[in-house]
């Protein structure tokens, strides 16, 4: 198929229009249209085929209908939906760029895309690493996990962690960080599946599965005696409630994101916010944009810890383009057991 500047079909999978409440399959189209393979001449934009794409809780917000500023922009009616992937270059315009090169970054969901900035795209150097983990472990919520778990909550040695969804692409990352510098880790999840996988796979101390509590705050107090220092805020909500009163003086709460509250037409409030003043608490958002130049130090952090299997990855890798939008809605089912993956070609 590469050859000349031919047209070619390209599947693709269209956003249908913007959506209220719980998403479904439908808001998504499985189509086919074209693509030339080659960039034009003088161009700096680059032709990739698509290997893997990534489903990521973010996405969902991108769905919605744009109302006011935000940190990333709204999915567009009757456009391909897009988000992070793995491609191979089939054909660049871009001096740091050449056919054959593997990169991840933004990319289409389809089987080709244009990329019209490839400066926000990465350069894939260390191919001996399953080309995947760049969707998840060394790539987007790698960084996330990194840049939320050092840099915006400070840890130290000894320090009591608690990590909400703590299975999925981030927090299972936050979980085995902060075993390796000696905390006491405790993390949530939906079901028995997800708890084992947390004990016995990544090293949580201890971990449980919030739908069989009744009581949050009393589950809380159970497994963090003594309080949380740190807490690694994914979900939101009554979950963030029960957080507030379990926290020690000083802690540190990074907010990644709060998936339980994305498909409430109405956000659940928060009533326990006075407890940041009484205990001197630091709670701060974060967006893994931010910190894209720690992303050099941060592989190289991480790579000798996969190498030594110190540091372990689960993914959840569905099969052809066409399953993406069912894959996608996994995330919010809770039916993903980790990193949420496309495969969308093989090399």
């Amino acid at each position: 198929m590469s050859g000349g500047g031919e047209e070619v079909s390209n599947k693709q999978i269209v956003f249908r229009d913007y959506v209220t409440g719980f998403p479904k399959e439908a808001d998504m189209v499985h189509t086919t249209g074209t693509i030339r393979l080659k960039v034009e001449e003088g161009s700096k934009a680059m032709v990739v085929k698509n290997l893997y794409l990534s489903c990521d809780p973010y996405m969902r917000n991108r769905m919605a209908k744009p109302d006011g500023p935000s940190y990333v922009d709204s999915f567009t009616p009757g456009s391909p939906i897009n988000g992070f992937g793995v491609a191979k270059v089939l054909d660049s315009g871009h001096p740091d760029f050449k056919e054959g090169d593997l990169v991840w970054g933004g990319t289409g969901w389809e089987e080709y895309s244009l990329i019209s900035a490839p400066e926000t795209v990465f350069k894939i150097a260390h191919t001996d690493m399953p080309l995947s983990y760049y969707t998840g472990l060394l790539g987007m919520p790698g960084l996330t996990a990194y840049a939320g778990f050092y840099e915006v909550c400070s840890p130290k040695k000894g320090e009591y962690v608690f990590i909400s969804a703590a299975s999925g692409a981030v927090g299972q990352l936050v979980g085995q960080f902060a075993k390796l510098m000696g905390c006491y880790v405790v993390g949530s999840a939906g079901s028995k599946q997800k708890i084992d996988l947390l004990k016995n796979k990544f090293g949580f101390d201890e971990a449980f599965n919030y739908k069989e509590e009744q009581d949050l705050n009393a589950a809380l107090k159970r497994y963090f005696p003594e309080g949380i220092d740190i807490y690694f805020e994914n979900v939101g909500g009554s979950m963030l409630d029960a957080v507030l009163l379990n926290m020690r003086l000083h802690g540190r709460i990074a907010v990644c994101g709060m998936i339980s509250q994305y498909n409430l037409d109405k956000p659940e409030g928060i009533y326990n916010l006075f407890c940041l003043v009484t205990k001197r608490i630091r709670m701060e958002g974060f967006l893994v944009f931010d910190y894209y130049h720690m992303y050099p130090k941060f592989q190289q952090w991480v790579l000798p810890y996969i190498k030594e299997w110190k540091i372990v990855y689960i993914e959840d890798k569905i099969e052809g383009l066409a399953n993406a939008p069912s894959a996608l809605i996994r995330l919010f089912t809770g039916k993903n057991i980790g990193k949420q993956v496309v495969v969308v070609a093989l090399e």
